[in-house]
C-alpha cells in the first residue's frame, strides 16, 4: 500500500472518530488532497443483528463516485451470520480493508477482513471457534440460510485452512495471527 493510500485511511479513520456518537456502523465520505474522495467506513465493538442494515443504509445515503472505498475495523467480532452478510455486501461494493494500527479485528470479524479487494493489517488479528450460546443447532433453527463459512471463504478466495485453524481454537482462547499467517491465508 503506498504512503498516500496509508495517509488517506488514517486521515479516515481520524474523521471518523472525530465524530460526536461512536456508531457500531459508520459511513461518511471523506475528501483527501491527495488521494481524493474517499468513502469510508468504520467498523468497530461487536457485529450484532442490524448492522448489515445499518451498513446498507450508510452506503445507500452516499452514492457517487469515490476514488476508492475504504472500510476500517476495530471489532471484538460477534455475529457471525452478521459478519457473513455484511462482508458480501462490502465485497459487492468494492470495498478495501484495512485494521488500523491501533486496531483489532477478532472472531467473526475476521469475514469481514476477507472480504476486502485490498487488505492491509497493521494492527493485531485474532481467530477462534464461533460460540453459540445454544450449540450449534440454534443456528440451524434460526433461518439463517447464507450461514456457510466455508462457502464463504471460496467466495472470498481465502484458503479453507483459515477455517480448520479457526475451528480448532477453542471459543474462549484467542489464537493471534502472525505476519506470515495473514499473508498465508491472504488477509494482508
Amino acid at each position: 500500500m503506498s504512503s498516500t493510500a496509508i495517509r488517506a485511511a488514517a486521515f479516515c479513520l481520524a474523521a471518523l472518530c472525530s465524530a460526536n456518537t461512536w456508531a457500531k456502523v459508520e459511513v461518511q465520505p471523506v475528501q483527501h488532497s491527495k488521494a481524493g474522495r474517499i468513502l469510508a467506513v468504520q467498523i468497530s465493538e461487536d457485529i450484532a443483528p442490524g448492522d448489515y442494515e445499518a451498513l446498507m443504509k450508510g452506503l445507500r445515503a452516499n452514492p457517487g463516485q469515490y476514488a476508492r472505498k475504504l472500510a476500517l475495523l476495530d471489532s471484538i467480532g460477534g455475529s457471525v451470520a452478521e459478519a457473513l452478510r455484511m462482508g458480501r455486501l462490502l465485497r459487492e461494493t468494492g470495498f478495501d480493508v484495512m485494521v488500523p494500527s491501533e486496531g483489532v479485528c477478532q472472531g467473526s470479524c475476521v469475514y469481514l477482513l476477507a472480504a476486502g479487494r485490498n487488505k492491509t493489517v497493521r494492527g493485531y488479528v485474532g481467530i477462534h471457534r464461533p460460540y453459540f450460546a445454544h450449540g450449534d443447532s440454534a443456528l440451524a433453527d434460526s433461518g439463517a440460510i447464507r450461514y456457510n463459512p466455508t462457502a464463504y471463504l471460496k467466495e472470498m478466495n481465502i484458503p479453507l485452512s483459515l477455517l480448520d485453524d479457526m475451528n480448532s481454537t477453542d471459543p474462549t482462547h484467542m489464537r493471534v495471527l502472525t505476519r506470515d499467517e495473514l499473508a498465508r491465508y491472504r488477509l494482508n
